[in-house]
């Protein structure tokens, strides 16, 4: 019986490995936003110099671009971290502990007082269904690309679809910098 000696052909490969350095973003992290340039500093503990990029999240892009104002930016700001107090976002890490599902979680004084916030601010956008509410509730409070959203009210990736999508978060920023105390004022109030 003769043995057979199987070749493996030499193929290339699918996907080259490349090979990032550690101080860049991955090619992955790279097509899932945009980041700010490098800064260099020293880490307070141990003395060494560090880089930090900065993600730069649609707000940031926004604010970059000179599509929203600064008050509007900071208006976005609040919502989101009324939206992380309120505990309203999907994902979650599970606890260490697991408690009973007959029990739940407790809801504390701090975080019913930031889910009457957020409510509030619905409630000025037009309520949690209307396009500005959810236009918040998503893009600003889940963090989702406005494109994203735009495909989940089957606007699907058309650009019109897009500049629509944009246009209801400009509008409904505005709406909440009004809302917050944060827009200026008119004018004819300043003389």
């Amino acid at each position: 019986m003769t043995r057979r000696k199987h070749r493996r052909s030499k193929q290339p490969a699918a996907h080259p490995a490349v090979h990032t350095p550690l101080h860049e973003p991955t090619e992955w992290r790279l097509r899932h936003g945009h980041f700010g340039p490098p800064v260099r500093e020293a880490d307070p503990d141990t003395g060494l110099t560090v880089i930090h990029r900065r993600a730069i999240d649609t707000l940031g892009q926004m604010l970059s671009n000179g599509t929203i104002t600064a008050d509007m930016h900071d208006a976005g700001q609040v919502f989101r971290s009324a939206f992380r107090a309120a505990a309203l976002d999907p994902l979650r890490a599970m606890p260490l502990l697991r408690v009973p599902a007959a029990t739940g979680e407790p809801l504390t004084e701090r975080t019913a007082a930031a889910r009457q916030r957020v409510a509030r601010a619905l409630e000025a956008l037009g309520g949690s269904a209307s396009p500005a509410g959810s236009c918040v509730w998503h893009v600003v409070g889940c963090e989702l690309s406005i494109r994203e959203w735009a495909a989940r009210q089957g606007w699907g990736g058309m650009p019109v679809g897009h500049a629509q999508a944009q246009g209801i978060l400009v509008a409904a920023l505005g709406m909440l910098a009004k809302h917050y105390g944060l827009a200026p004022r008119g004018r004819a109030r300043r003389a």
